[in-house]
């Protein structure tokens, strides 16, 4: 693996920082007191190619590769990580699904405007009762003629509230367990299709979040999504290129937490210096950099893999696991390193650390990427 960037990486890497810092730096904690993800954002996010990163440019995507994505949802959340999150999730679940495992069909008609960012995409797995529990949904999908009847809800959906497009997924055979789960198409003005309540959450909160309810909502048959039966399956491929999206946000909230770390360091004076100057904010900072470098090469080990057409679900759960809780410490040593000023939303230190908590929750939480990879070594010594 060549670790070197090329000329095109880094010309992504410039470009997608001024827009970081030009258009969403001046509103961060406007959108976070509001909770709400402008969407005159899309146009913008969608003329730089940041809503179809890695989709064909018969599509309207940007035709990049796995490690450009990271690159671009690392330099989002150095600067506000509620909208990368947001991106990501965009790009990683439903749009990733449809172009995944749709029909030539379903991607010139639902991927195609979501790549161009003309709406956002939702993508609705998670139940009340089946979080890490993924297999154990109770939204059914009932055969009928023409298509299907979906009845059941979902909570903690990434663009609910705002979605055009969303892909849902229910169980179709009871009998068949996880085997029973069928992924499905559906848009927004579909009867049936409620939003629900929208969460009011600790961070990431430009970051839409909000329930979904399914009442007799008829979904047309050419609207599945990829075979009957194997929706669960799909969505856990989903799964292992999505976390690497949430491992390069981490990535990049941590660099950001730690530069703003850095900044307040070699500006605040105590005892006559810096603080900056003193041993044990050195040693913080030194620790901070090394950590954040590792799972950085972590994440785009992962990405090139990849790349390469080969199976990540062991990179991609290590790369997720290392990166955000990486991203966890590097943002409450921030705070630490600003002291008081670290509690107070003048600065952002406290933003990093309220965000920075989800991506040990979200697309899998530690204990779950923890699994993967012990289940990966045992099965391969077996």
């Amino acid at each position: 693996m060549d670790f070197r960037p090329t000329g095109e990486q880094r010309l992504l890497r410039q470009s997608v920082r001024e827009f970081a810092e030009t258009e969403l730096a001046p509103g961060v904690m406007v959108r976070d007191e509001a909770q709400s993800f402008p969407l005159s954002l899309l146009p913008k996010l969608g003329g730089l190619g940041l809503m179809g990163i890695q989709f064909p440019e018969r599509y309207g995507g940007a035709a990049l590769e796995a490690v450009d994505y990271c690159i671009c949802i690392e330099e989002l959340a150095r600067v506000d990580p509620a909208i990368a999150l947001s991106v990501a999730a965009h790009n990683g679940l439903a749009s990733a699904h449809i172009h995944l495992f749709g029909t030539e069909a379903q991607r010139g008609r639902h991927l195609a405007p979501l790549a161009r960012g003309r709406h956002l995409g939702a993508w609705a797995l998670t139940e009340s009762n089946a979080g890490s529990d993924a297999g154990s949904l109770r939204t059914t999908a009932r055969r009928v003629e023409g298509g299907w009847r979906l009845n059941g809800s979902k909570t903690f959906t990434t663009h609910a509230s705002l979605a055009g497009t969303f892909v849902v997924m229910a169980v179709s055979d009871a009998a068949r367990g996880a085997r029973g789960i069928s992924a499905f198409i559906i848009e927004r003005d579909t009867p049936g299709l409620v939003p629900g309540r929208k969460e009011n959450k600790l961070g990431m909160r430009a970051s839409d979040t909000a329930g979904l309810a399914l009442d007799d909502c008829f979904v047309p048959a050419d609207q599945l999504l990829g075979e009957t039966g194997r929706g669960f399956i799909d969505a856990m491929r989903v799964l292992d290129a999505g976390r690497i999206g949430i491992a390069a946000l981490a990535v990049g909230l941590a660099q950001g937490a730690c530069e703003a770390a850095r900044r307040h360091a070699t500006q605040r004076e105590q005892f006559g210096h810096p603080i900056a100057s003193f041993q044990a904010i050195q040693f913080k900072l030194a620790d901070m950099a090394t950590r954040i470098e590792a799972a950085r090469w972590l994440t785009y080990r992962a990405a090139w893999l990849k790349d390469r057409g080969r199976v990540t679900t062991r990179e991609s759960a290590m790369a997720k696991l290392f990166a955000s809780e990486t991203a966890v410490r590097v943002a409450e040593e921030g705070v630490q390193i600003h002291g008081g000023y670290g509690f107070v939303k003048d600065y952002p230190a406290e933003k990093f650390f309220r965000d920075v908590k989800l991506t040990t929750i979200g697309e899998g939480t530690s204990e779950i990427q923890r699994l993967i990879i012990a289940r990966q070594y045992l099965d391969a010594d077996a």
